[in-house]
C-alpha cells in the first residue's frame, strides 16, 4: 500500500527535526537500513546504507549551526516525494570546503526522497544550491 501525503510528510519532517538538532543517531535511524544516500557533488559519491551515510552527517553537524530548514514546495508521487526547501544558519566549519568563518549563510536545497512500504527513507537524493553558497562564503 503506497504511503499517504501525509505519511512522507511526517518522515521527512522528523529526518529535518533531527539535523535540526544536529542528531545523527536520530537522522540515520529514519534511513532504511540498506538506502542509497546521494548528495550530489560530495566528494565521496553516494554512500550505501546508514554506516556508509554517518561521515556525510558528522561532516555536516561540524560546518552548519542553528540551522532551520523552511519548506517552499513538495510535490508528491506514489512513495516518493520532491521537497524543495530553505535553509538558514551559520557556517562555523567549512562547508562544501569553504571557509564558514561563523558567517550567516542560507541557501536552497532539492530532496528527491523515495519511501519503503514501512515509511523509511530508502534513498535520498539532495542538490545544493552550490553558487549561492559560493557568493555569501567568498574565500580569501
Amino acid at each position: 500500500m503506497a504511503l499517504t501525503r501525509q505519511e512522507m510528510d511526517r518522515k521527512l519532517d522528523q529526518h529535518f527535526g533531527f539535523e535540526a538538532r544536529d542528531d545523527v543517531e536520530g537522522v540515520l535511524a529514519t534511513l532504511a537500513p540498506d538506502a542509497e544516500h546521494d548528495i550530489v557533488g560530495w566528494p565521496s559519491g553516494p554512500a550505501r546504507g546508514r554506516a556508509g551515510a554517518r561521515p556525510f552527517y558528522e561532516t555536516l553537524f561540524a560546518d552548519l549551526s542553528d540551522g532551520k530548514v523552511e519548506c517552499l514546495r513538495r510535490l508528491y508521487g506514489e512513495d516518493f516525494l520532491v521537497d524543495e526547501s530553505l535553509w538558514q544558519g551559520k557556517a562555523p566549519g567549512r562547508p562544501f570546503g569553504l571557509e564558514g568563518k561563523g558567517r550567516p549563510l542560507e541557501f536552497r536545497l532539492l530532496h528527491v526522497i523515495e519511501f519503503t512500504g514501512d515509511g523509511d527513507i530508502q534513498r535520498e537524493n539532495v542538490w545544493v544550491d552550490l553558487a549561492s553558497i559560493i557568493r555569501q562564503l567568498p574565500q580569501g
